[in-house]
């Protein structure tokens, strides 16, 4: 018999309604003959809001990651919140994997809905993308947040045993997940406190919504990020950056972190917040905490008094403190 109810998809159409109704509209926007992107954007811009990007990660489209964010971001920011390439509706059909032309991506969008300065804030794999837009395009990105991203990994951290996972086969497995297990497995990676007990019909649900469509260009994007991958050839980016990170987060030792900032690939002007209690998927573990640091830092605001931070630059004593 046929299934005639899937929760993912009418929470898919709840998602819609929210940024409709936080005054969002559905953009597609054709860049060449072989690539098109999705975004969700403002019906009516305002020119006084400074422009504010938001950039998900591999688990699902947009709306899924940033829905929280996005009502209260709407009234202080101009919103774009695209579909990365092979997510959502966005789709090219260029042999390409790498973050670079996700970025590259993202601003010729940009530049076709005429948004010439912004600000970018990327989760887990839009870290990545936000940190390559950066580097990219140094004038038109003022700020960057980066949420739970490693993009100072370099190919030998997995051969060295610092992830859960030996191969990219095998990141593959649990990051694009094609059975209830190993959902479970991404969950139990994912989460400082991963949610049990959830039925498998719901888990299966979600796969066939979310996670089948374009599972091989998806596996592509992730041995790109891995592949031939060395510290020394990360491009160095002056932006103010606020770097979030869970405590917890499994995908990449917190350690790593402070090689960005000891090695002066950001500028003077970043800050790291570590957040208490919270794992990689900290837009939904710890949702306040990501916003209330984002609104801050974005803003030219002291960040919350919860949490605070180390700064980069030639202080190599200083001490990053928790959100709590």
């Amino acid at each position: 018999m046929a299934k005639c109810f899937s929760f993912t998809t009418t929470r898919d159409t709840c998602y819609r309604f929210s940024f409709e109704h936080a005054g969002l509209k559905s953009t597609t926007i054709i860049l060449d003959e072989c690539t098109t992107i999705h975004c969700w954007s403002p019906k009516k811009p305002n020119q006084k809001k400074p422009n504010l990007i938001l950039l998900h990660g591999l688990g699902s489209n947009a709306m899924w990651q940033w829905d929280y964010f996005i009502s209260p971001l709407t009234p202080k920011f101009n919103i774009y919140v695209p579909d990365l390439i092979f997510f959502g509706e966005s789709y090219t059909t260029r042999p390409e994997w790498s973050e670079t032309f996700q970025a590259q991506s993202v601003m010729k969008a940009m530049e076709k809905l005429n948004v010439t300065k912004m600000s970018v804030a990327g989760i887990s794999y839009g870290g990545f993308v936000a940190y390559s837009m950066a580097a990219q395009f140094s004038t038109a990105v003022e700020k960057v947040v980066i949420v739970c991203a490693g993009v100072c990994l370099e190919e030998k951290d997995m051969e060295d045993g610092m992830f859960k996972v030996n191969s990219v086969d095998e990141a593959a497995d649990i990051l694009l997940p094609q059975s209830s297990r190993k959902m479970r497995e991404l969950l139990q990676l994912s989460f400082y406190k991963p949610i049990k007990r959830i039925p498998s019909c719901f888990l299966d649900d979600f796969i066939q919504v979310m996670c089948t469509e374009h599972r091989d260009e998806r596996k592509q994007l992730i041995a790109a990020l891995h592949n031939d991958r060395k510290l020394a050839n990360l491009p160095k980016i002056n932006q103010a950056t606020l770097i979030i990170w869970g405590e917890h987060d499994q995908f990449r030792i917190l350690e790593s972190v402070n090689v960005i900032l000891k090695n002066g690939f950001i500028g003077d002007n970043a800050e790291l917040v570590i957040v208490k209690k919270a794992g990689h998927a900290l837009n939904i573990e710890k949702p306040k905490h990501l916003y209330k640091n984002m609104k801050a830092f974005l803003l030219n605001k002291p960040l919350p008094k919860s949490a605070s931070s180390s700064s980069s630059g030639s202080n190599e004593n200083s001490n990053s403190n928790s959100a709590k």
